[in-house]
């Protein structure tokens, strides 16, 4: 068998976590760059800068990303004598912003660390950047040889941020557990994409246990051990389960009908410009779990209970609380169902499936 790397994530979380960047990062260079975004900057510049002066790490410059994960941007950015003149990148901010730090750094040879300091994905600790075209548009995916080599999860900066944004993410992070496991329903798996599925459960519980609460201590910025435990389903677990389900990227079972539907909702511009991916993703899960109830018997019930989580922690259930109406269903499902996040799964999902879905839905959600 031919051999193969995988590279996994490692981090630090907690209050505090900023006083480990010289202990963790000294090992590979005593000169960083900061690239960041600006409000985020603003968020986490005092801390990091005090942090990086105890521990005698030069900071070479202070750089915005560009306002848009693009390979234009890397190129500027790998320009900058800041750049040139640092060891270690520091990427400090949401996915946009590591993404692109993390394109610069399989660029120019440099070590990236991040420091996430929204959590609505798992930029900070995976293995890819999502790469747009200039005008905001998604261009593809960038796979990089591996993650930030240390990821700090500063759950006190965190706390702060705006609640949409975990919000959105949990509904991102346990489509990855429903996607991951009917994809690869099934099928004899190797080592590393099955152990991708089983730790993919760890997107689902944490969000289901401490949501709710997680979410109304960010609403109060609290940095609560519930919340601790939701951002680590976020940005770590998610990761892991992105690496390895993606190791082979010949079949892909990091995506599926939740995705598809989520690309058919934003194939309308009101949609993409007024709602944050994982809310849209959220709503394809409750369709794809419509879809599994009526093929998967061990799946009946989860559609009532992510049903009412949604409507708990008030991510939309129906087509009208993301701008759309019924006389929308036909150009979603189309559009859905073109899109090759659909194309392996265990059985074939027809348009009579979905529609009966979206049907069903709407159905559920007008007596409830």
């Amino acid at each position: 068998m031919e051999g193969y790397s995988i590279y996994l994530p490692c981090y630090s979380i907690g209050h505090g976590v900023y006083e480990k960047v010289g202990k963790v990062c000294l090992d590979y260079g005593k000169s960083a760059v900061i690239i960041s975004g600006h409000k985020s900057l603003a968020a986490a510049k005092d801390k990091l800068l005090k942090a990086c002066e105890k521990d005698g790490i030069e900071i070479t410059g202070i750089l915005w990303y560009g306002g848009e994960c693009t390979y234009e941007n890397v190129e500027k950015l790998a320009a900058d004598p800041a750049v040139e003149k640092a060891q270690l990148l520091f990427a400090v901010g949401g996915g946009k912003v590591t993404d692109t730090v993390k394109a610069l750094g399989e660029k120019v040879n440099k070590a990236v660390f991040s420091f996430p300091t929204i959590t609505s994905n798992c930029a900070g600790c995976t293995s890819v950047s999502i790469m747009y075209n200039d005008d905001g548009s998604f261009l593809r995916p960038f796979f990089i040889t591996r993650p930030p080599l240390h990821t700090f999860l500063d759950v006190d900066i965190i706390a702060e941020a705006p609640s949409r944004y975990l919000w959105a993410g949990m509904g991102d992070t346990y489509a990855k557990f429903f996607e991951a496991n009917m994809s690869s329903r099934g099928e004899e798996l190797s080592h590393y994409v099955g152990l991708g599925v089983t730790i993919s459960r760890m997107c689902l519980d944490p969000i289901l246990d401490y949501g709710a609460k997680a979410l109304a201590d960010n609403k109060a910025g609290v940095a609560s051990e519930e919340l601790e435990n939701v951002i680590l389903a976020i940005n770590v677990t998610t990761a892991l389960t992105s690496i390895l389900v993606t190791k082979d990227r010949i079949i892909d079972y990091n995506t599926g009908l939740a995705h598809a539907i989520n690309y058919g909702l934003t194939s309308f511009p009101e949609v993409e410009r007024n709602h944050l991916h994982g809310e849209i993703v959220s709503f394809g899960v409750l369709i794809l779990l419509l879809i599994e109830e009526q093929l998967e018997p061990s799946m009946r019930g989860m559609f009532k209970k992510m049903f009412d989580f949604s409507r708990a922690v008030g991510l939309p259930t129906k087509l009208e609380d993301l701008g759309l109406t019924e006389a929308d269903q036909d150009a979603v499902i189309d559009k859905a169902l073109a899109m090759k996040d659909i194309e392996h799964n265990p059985y074939v999902i027809t348009r009579g499936m979905m529609v009966k879905a979206f049907e069903d839905l709407k159905d559920f959600a007008d007596k409830e």
